[in-house]
Protein backbone atom coordinates (compact mmCIF):
# COMPACT_ATOMS: atom_id res chain seq x y z
CA UNK A 1 0.00 0.00 0.00
CA UNK A 2 1.06 3.75 -0.63
CA UNK A 3 1.64 6.67 1.63
CA UNK A 4 -1.28 8.54 3.11
CA UNK A 5 -2.66 11.33 0.64
CA UNK A 6 -4.21 13.98 2.50
CA UNK A 7 -6.77 15.48 0.38
CA UNK A 8 -7.63 19.16 -0.13
CA UNK A 9 -11.77 20.18 -0.24
CA UNK A 10 -11.49 20.29 -3.24
CA UNK A 11 -10.12 16.74 -3.79
CA UNK A 12 -12.65 15.13 -1.53
CA UNK A 13 -15.83 17.12 -3.72
CA UNK A 14 -13.68 15.40 -6.41
CA UNK A 15 -13.70 12.08 -4.89
CA UNK A 16 -17.49 12.62 -4.19
CA UNK A 17 -18.23 12.89 -7.67
CA UNK A 18 -16.43 9.73 -8.64
CA UNK A 19 -18.50 8.09 -5.50
CA UNK A 20 -21.65 9.15 -6.20
CA UNK A 21 -20.96 7.72 -10.03
CA UNK A 22 -20.41 4.74 -8.25
CA UNK A 23 -23.82 4.87 -5.92
CA UNK A 24 -25.25 6.04 -8.99
CA UNK A 25 -23.86 2.54 -10.77
CA UNK A 26 -24.81 0.20 -8.04
CA UNK A 27 -28.40 1.76 -8.19
CA UNK A 28 -28.36 0.59 -12.53
CA UNK A 29 -27.10 -2.64 -10.79
CA UNK A 30 -30.18 -2.61 -8.14
CA UNK A 31 -32.78 -1.90 -11.50
CA UNK A 32 -30.86 -4.93 -13.11
CA UNK A 33 -30.71 -7.37 -10.32
CA UNK A 34 -32.73 -10.87 -10.19
CA UNK A 35 -33.63 -13.66 -10.26
CA UNK A 36 -32.68 -15.32 -13.93
CA UNK A 37 -30.72 -12.57 -14.38
CA UNK A 38 -27.21 -13.51 -15.32
CA UNK A 39 -24.09 -11.73 -13.28
CA UNK A 40 -22.01 -11.13 -16.24
CA UNK A 41 -24.80 -8.95 -17.99
CA UNK A 42 -24.87 -6.64 -14.07
CA UNK A 43 -20.80 -6.62 -15.32
CA UNK A 44 -21.79 -5.21 -18.73
CA UNK A 45 -24.37 -3.16 -17.67
CA UNK A 46 -22.76 -1.03 -14.88
CA UNK A 47 -19.51 -0.66 -17.29
CA UNK A 48 -21.53 0.60 -19.76
CA UNK A 49 -23.04 3.15 -17.21
CA UNK A 50 -19.68 4.22 -15.68
CA UNK A 51 -18.34 4.95 -19.40
CA UNK A 52 -21.77 6.54 -20.25
CA UNK A 53 -21.05 9.12 -17.61
CA UNK A 54 -17.75 9.40 -18.68
CA UNK A 55 -16.05 7.47 -15.64
CA UNK A 56 -13.60 4.66 -15.88
CA UNK A 57 -14.49 1.32 -14.06
CA UNK A 58 -11.69 1.24 -11.46
CA UNK A 59 -11.79 -2.58 -11.08
CA UNK A 60 -11.20 -3.13 -14.76
CA UNK A 61 -7.44 -4.67 -14.94
CA UNK A 62 -6.59 -3.71 -11.70
CA UNK A 63 -3.30 -5.94 -10.65
CA UNK A 64 -4.93 -8.31 -13.23
CA UNK A 65 -8.49 -8.21 -12.18
CA UNK A 66 -10.21 -9.15 -15.33
CA UNK A 67 -13.92 -6.76 -14.88
CA UNK A 68 -15.47 -4.28 -13.87
CA UNK A 69 -17.37 -5.08 -10.88
CA UNK A 70 -16.37 -7.50 -7.99
CA UNK A 71 -19.74 -9.90 -7.65
CA UNK A 72 -19.50 -12.23 -4.38
CA UNK A 73 -22.64 -14.86 -4.27
CA UNK A 74 -23.99 -16.55 -1.03
CA UNK A 75 -20.83 -17.85 0.88
CA UNK A 76 -18.18 -15.67 -1.07
CA UNK A 77 -16.89 -12.90 0.37
CA UNK A 78 -15.57 -10.49 -1.83
CA UNK A 79 -13.92 -10.25 -5.11
CA UNK A 80 -15.95 -13.06 -6.96
CA UNK A 81 -16.06 -12.68 -10.76
CA UNK A 82 -19.10 -11.70 -13.14
CA UNK A 83 -19.86 -15.52 -14.80
CA UNK A 84 -22.22 -17.20 -16.48
CA UNK A 85 -24.16 -17.67 -13.13
CA UNK A 86 -27.87 -17.00 -13.11
CA UNK A 87 -29.12 -15.21 -10.00
CA UNK A 88 -32.04 -17.53 -8.12
CA UNK A 89 -34.19 -17.06 -5.28
CA UNK A 90 -32.78 -16.92 -2.14
CA UNK A 91 -29.14 -15.45 -3.63
CA UNK A 92 -27.55 -13.03 -1.81
CA UNK A 93 -25.31 -11.30 -4.12
CA UNK A 94 -22.63 -8.95 -2.87
CA UNK A 95 -21.50 -6.51 -5.68
CA UNK A 96 -18.53 -3.55 -4.99
CA UNK A 97 -17.75 -1.29 -7.69
CA UNK A 98 -14.79 1.32 -8.17
CA UNK A 99 -14.99 4.14 -10.34
CA UNK A 100 -12.09 6.71 -11.39
CA UNK A 101 -14.35 10.24 -12.43
CA UNK A 102 -11.48 13.51 -13.58
CA UNK A 103 -8.59 11.53 -11.89
CA UNK A 104 -10.05 10.28 -8.48
CA UNK A 105 -11.44 7.22 -7.02
CA UNK A 106 -14.73 6.23 -5.36
CA UNK A 107 -15.67 2.96 -3.94
CA UNK A 108 -18.57 1.39 -2.14
CA UNK A 109 -20.34 -2.11 -2.43
CA UNK A 110 -23.51 -3.58 -1.15
CA UNK A 111 -25.39 -6.88 -0.84
CA UNK A 112 -28.41 -7.60 -2.47
CA UNK A 113 -31.26 -10.30 -1.22
CA UNK A 114 -32.84 -11.86 -4.25
CA UNK A 115 -36.31 -12.87 -3.59
CA UNK A 116 -36.86 -15.21 -0.43
CA UNK A 117 -33.77 -15.36 1.30
CA UNK A 118 -34.12 -16.65 4.81
CA UNK A 119 -34.69 -14.97 8.30
CA UNK A 120 -30.74 -15.71 9.76
CA UNK A 121 -29.52 -14.53 6.20
CA UNK A 122 -31.51 -10.99 6.29
CA UNK A 123 -30.37 -10.38 10.19
CA UNK A 124 -26.93 -10.83 8.85
CA UNK A 125 -27.32 -8.28 6.14
CA UNK A 126 -28.84 -5.85 8.69
CA UNK A 127 -26.45 -6.38 11.60
CA UNK A 128 -23.38 -5.70 8.53
CA UNK A 129 -24.59 -2.08 7.57
CA UNK A 130 -25.73 -1.61 11.17
CA UNK A 131 -22.26 -2.65 11.79
CA UNK A 132 -20.87 -0.04 8.47
CA UNK A 133 -22.90 3.10 10.69
CA UNK A 134 -21.04 2.43 13.62
CA UNK A 135 -17.96 2.31 11.81
CA UNK A 136 -18.55 5.54 10.36
CA UNK A 137 -19.87 7.38 13.52
CA UNK A 138 -16.00 6.92 14.41
CA UNK A 139 -14.63 8.23 11.64
CA UNK A 140 -13.86 11.62 12.88
CA UNK A 141 -11.01 13.47 13.61
CA UNK A 142 -9.56 12.74 16.79
CA UNK A 143 -10.49 9.04 16.84
CA UNK A 144 -8.03 5.63 15.57
CA UNK A 145 -8.65 3.22 13.08
CA UNK A 146 -9.15 0.78 15.45
CA UNK A 147 -11.66 2.83 17.03
CA UNK A 148 -13.88 2.03 13.64
CA UNK A 149 -12.70 -1.59 13.54
CA UNK A 150 -13.63 -2.21 16.77
CA UNK A 151 -16.99 -0.86 16.20
CA UNK A 152 -17.80 -3.23 13.81
CA UNK A 153 -16.23 -6.15 15.53
CA UNK A 154 -18.03 -5.41 18.87
CA UNK A 155 -21.48 -5.14 16.87
CA UNK A 156 -20.48 -8.55 14.63
CA UNK A 157 -19.55 -10.57 17.36
CA UNK A 158 -22.59 -9.54 19.76
CA UNK A 159 -24.52 -10.61 17.02
CA UNK A 160 -23.00 -13.84 16.86
CA UNK A 161 -21.30 -13.18 13.36
CA UNK A 162 -17.67 -13.63 12.05
CA UNK A 163 -15.48 -10.72 10.90
CA UNK A 164 -13.02 -11.29 8.30
CA UNK A 165 -9.78 -10.64 9.65
CA UNK A 166 -7.71 -11.52 6.19
CA UNK A 167 -9.01 -8.32 4.01
CA UNK A 168 -9.63 -4.87 4.75
CA UNK A 169 -10.68 -1.38 4.38
CA UNK A 170 -8.56 1.20 2.92
CA UNK A 171 -7.85 4.78 2.13
CA UNK A 172 -8.87 5.53 -1.45
CA UNK A 173 -8.66 8.62 -3.36
CA UNK A 174 -6.00 9.44 -5.52
CA UNK A 175 -5.42 5.42 -5.59
CA UNK A 176 -7.81 2.65 -5.08
CA UNK A 177 -5.87 1.49 -2.19
CA UNK A 178 -4.17 4.12 -0.14
CA UNK A 179 -2.88 3.83 3.45
CA UNK A 180 -4.03 3.27 6.33
CA UNK A 181 -5.51 0.05 6.46
CA UNK A 182 -8.73 -0.21 7.38
CA UNK A 183 -9.51 -3.42 9.98
CA UNK A 184 -13.15 -4.18 10.29
CA UNK A 185 -11.44 -5.46 13.90
CA UNK A 186 -9.07 -3.68 16.77
CA UNK A 187 -8.89 -1.76 20.22
CA UNK A 188 -10.51 1.20 21.17
CA UNK A 189 -7.24 4.04 21.08
CA UNK A 190 -5.24 1.77 19.24
CA UNK A 191 -4.06 2.43 15.15
CA UNK A 192 -3.28 5.19 13.60
CA UNK A 193 -5.32 8.75 14.27
CA UNK A 194 -7.80 10.15 11.94
CA UNK A 195 -7.10 13.20 10.86
CA UNK A 196 -8.77 16.07 8.47
CA UNK A 197 -8.14 15.23 4.75
CA UNK A 198 -7.67 11.65 4.93
CA UNK A 199 -10.39 9.59 2.76
CA UNK A 200 -10.76 6.09 3.77
CA UNK A 201 -13.39 3.16 2.60
CA UNK A 202 -15.23 1.70 5.32
CA UNK A 203 -16.29 -2.02 4.62
CA UNK A 204 -17.38 -4.67 7.22
CA UNK A 205 -17.23 -7.93 5.41
CA UNK A 206 -19.15 -10.59 7.60
CA UNK A 207 -20.03 -13.86 7.96
CA UNK A 208 -22.92 -15.48 9.43
CA UNK A 209 -20.56 -18.27 10.70
CA UNK A 210 -16.93 -18.68 11.21
CA UNK A 211 -14.84 -15.53 10.51
CA UNK A 212 -12.56 -17.61 8.37
CA UNK A 213 -11.96 -17.78 4.79
CA UNK A 214 -10.51 -19.66 2.14
CA UNK A 215 -8.69 -18.32 -1.33
CA UNK A 216 -9.59 -19.65 -4.25
CA UNK A 217 -6.95 -20.92 -6.95
CA UNK A 218 -8.78 -17.81 -9.41
CA UNK A 219 -6.38 -15.69 -7.52
CA UNK A 220 -9.07 -13.21 -6.59
CA UNK A 221 -12.67 -14.93 -5.11
CA UNK A 222 -12.77 -15.11 -1.04
CA UNK A 223 -14.81 -17.66 0.11
CA UNK A 224 -16.57 -18.57 3.85
CA UNK A 225 -14.53 -21.58 5.24
CA UNK A 226 -17.77 -23.29 6.38
CA UNK A 227 -19.77 -22.26 3.34
CA UNK A 228 -21.98 -19.89 5.28
CA UNK A 229 -23.01 -16.66 3.58
CA UNK A 230 -21.65 -13.48 4.09
CA UNK A 231 -22.27 -9.72 3.48
CA UNK A 232 -20.16 -6.85 2.81
CA UNK A 233 -20.98 -3.14 2.65
CA UNK A 234 -19.15 -0.13 1.60
CA UNK A 235 -18.85 3.40 1.84
CA UNK A 236 -15.98 6.21 0.82
CA UNK A 237 -15.76 8.40 3.64
CA UNK A 238 -13.99 11.81 4.35
CA UNK A 239 -12.82 12.23 8.23
CA UNK A 240 -14.56 15.64 9.38
CA UNK A 241 -14.66 16.99 12.99
CA UNK A 242 -17.54 16.08 14.84
CA UNK A 243 -19.08 14.13 12.21
CA UNK A 244 -17.83 11.92 9.14
CA UNK A 245 -18.75 12.95 5.37
CA UNK A 246 -19.99 9.97 3.59
CA UNK A 247 -18.88 10.67 -0.27
CA UNK A 248 -20.98 7.34 -1.38
CA UNK A 249 -24.90 7.09 -0.72
CA UNK A 250 -27.21 3.71 -0.81
CA UNK A 251 -29.90 6.46 -1.37
CA UNK A 252 -30.23 5.32 -5.07
CA UNK A 253 -30.15 1.86 -4.61
CA UNK A 254 -32.70 1.95 -2.06
CA UNK A 255 -34.95 4.23 -3.79
CA UNK A 256 -34.66 1.63 -7.24
CA UNK A 257 -35.25 -1.53 -5.06
CA UNK A 258 -38.32 0.29 -3.16
CA UNK A 259 -39.79 0.62 -6.58
CA UNK A 260 -39.23 -2.87 -7.50
CA UNK A 261 -41.29 -4.36 -4.38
Amino acid sequence: MSKIYYKSSEDIEKIRESSLLVSKSLAEVARNIGEGVKTIQLNKIAEEFIRDHGGVPAFLNYNGFPYSLCISLNDQVVHGFPSEYTIKDGDIVSVDCGVILNEFFGDSAYTFPIGNVDAETMRLLKVTKECLNLAIEKAVVGMRVGDVGYAVQEHAEKNGFGVVKELVGHGVGVKLHEKPEVPNYGKRGSGIKLEEGMVIAIEPMINAGKAGVKFWEDGWTVSTVDKKASAHYEHTVAIKRGKADVLSTFEYIEEVLKQKD
